[in-house]
């Protein structure tokens, strides 16, 4: 009889943890916690929009944008690119004469562009002046109007404060 009883307490328990697991699984489906699938597939339709908007959003206006992306570049290569020559060579020699920096043994190399409608302009000179001085004119030519490009320098010679040495600057010109 006293197993009959533990059996059945056994079976009791059982049951009434089923019982217990039940309830909390119907609380469960019936609360807010879990939500509703409708709920759900609502969340996840606006998430899957919201992501559409984020990869369609750089196409947006590209047909306004590749005309205004054209305005830019004629502008910056009128602005920029001079036609002749002799615009850069004033605009190195009043740059050099603006911080006191002498400048002898320019040497001009004209090359092809990789762009077309433009021609590199590769300048090689020997500078000369004191650090600061050589420091405001190559600042300069790296913030003029027209676009100058430093590629080199290389320290020549320093003597009584003066320094010396060789710069490499690339620019372009525009064809006419």
């Amino acid at each position: 009889m006293t197993d009959l009883k533990r059996t059945r307490n056994r079976l009791k328990l059982a049951l009434g943890a089923l019982l217990l697991v039940s309830a909390i699984a119907g609380a469960m489906l019936l609360t807010p916690i879990a939500g509703m699938r409708q709920a759900r597939e609502q969340q996840l339709d606006g998430l899957r929009q919201e992501i559409q908007q984020r990869e369609d959003a750089p196409w947006r206006g590209l047909d306004k944008k590749i005309p205004q992306a054209k305005d830019q570049i004629e502008q910056f290569y009128q602005e920029r690119f001079p036609i002749e020559q002799s615009a850069v060579d004033a605009d190195f020699g009043r740059l050099a004469q603006e911080t006191g920096v002498r400048v002898s043994g320019v040497k001009y190399t004209h090359k092809e562009a990789p762009v077309d409608g433009l021609e590199r302009l590769e300048i090689e000179a020997n500078l000369s002046g004191d650090y600061l001085q050589l420091v405001r004119f190559i600042n300069g030519l790296e913030r003029n109007q027209l676009f100058f490009l430093v590629n080199g320098v290389e320290l020549g010679s320093e003597k009584d404060g003066i320094v010396a040495l060789q710069i490499k600057v690339e620019t372009y010109l525009r064809s006419a």
